[in-house]
């Protein structure tokens, strides 16, 4: 018998949040992956990734704050920018076309990241120059709004290989950085007039459940390695979908 979509997708929500906030992050990339896989269009997949993403990434930062793992001063360069681009971008409705090429793109540098990022070796923590990072902000902020996910796979990375951070302090700087740029995109696509699909109830509760699962675990602990390989063979088969078989919505 077949699963519903509405069913599979509640499903595979839930197990994204868990993974991404496991380390620290909100899940948008995941979602968008998923939505691509069961069809919804694209003017539902950002805003609905953005609402989701506010509640999980609200959840992860409470989990690694109490845990010691935030940094007041790692965290507001970069936020000082991203939030008004952030907000610039969920105002900003690209084409379908282009907005699935675009989302193509980021979700298999998300999937690269899941494969890749097993072993990752702590190194001394470097002084981040204040233009940098406040330019860093703005372009991540951007990108985050026009696709709908939060930045923080594209600002751990930075973080971490530019030794800028620690594993568990990026995790929860991450986590207050995606929360505060959803929020910023998701009052700019409010100002846009755009709806939410009827079952985001549904697709909250798992989300969170999800997120509170996967926070306290990955505050605690790293995320396990073969997970995120799974999730990123998703990731790339969504794309696949997105670039191959998706008809573009006018």
């Amino acid at each position: 018998m077949a699963i519903d979509p509405s069913v599979m997708l509640t499903i595979l929500i839930f197990f994204v949040a868990l993974l991404y906030s496991s380390v620290g992050h909100a899940g948008a990339s995941g979602y968008l992956a998923a939505m691509a896989l069961v069809g919804i269009v694209p003017e539902v997949m950002k805003p609905t990734a953005l609402v989701l993403n506010i509640l999980v990434a609200g959840i992860a930062t409470v989990q690694f704050y109490r845990a010691g793992c935030f940094s007041w001063s790692l965290f507001w360069p970069f936020t000082l920018t991203s939030i008004p681009f952030a907000f610039l971008g969920g105002y900003i409705t690209l084409p379908g076309t282009i907005y699935k090429q675009l989302l193509g793109l980021v979700l298999l540098f998300a999937a690269y990241r899941l494969f890749s990022n097993t072993a990752i070796t702590q190194s001394p923590q470097k002084t981040i120059p204040p233009h940098i990072a406040l330019a860093c902000g703005a372009g991540i902020g951007l990108l985050s709004g026009l696709i709908g996910v939060g930045g923080g796979i594209f600002l751990s990375p930075l973080l971490l290989l530019m030794g800028w951070a620690q594993i568990k302090e990026q995790s929860g700087v991450a986590a207050a950085f995606i929360l505060v740029n959803s929020v910023a995109g998701i009052l700019g696509h409010f100002l846009a007039l755009k709806r939410f699909p009827i079952v985001l109830p549904y697709w909250i509760i798992a989300s969170s459940v999800g997120g509170i699962i996967g926070s306290r675990l990955g505050s605690r602990r790293l995320g396990n390695p073969t997970l995120r390989r799974i999730l990123a063979v998703v990731l790339v088969v969504a794309v696949l979908k997105l670039l191959l078989y998706a008809v573009p919505h006018h």
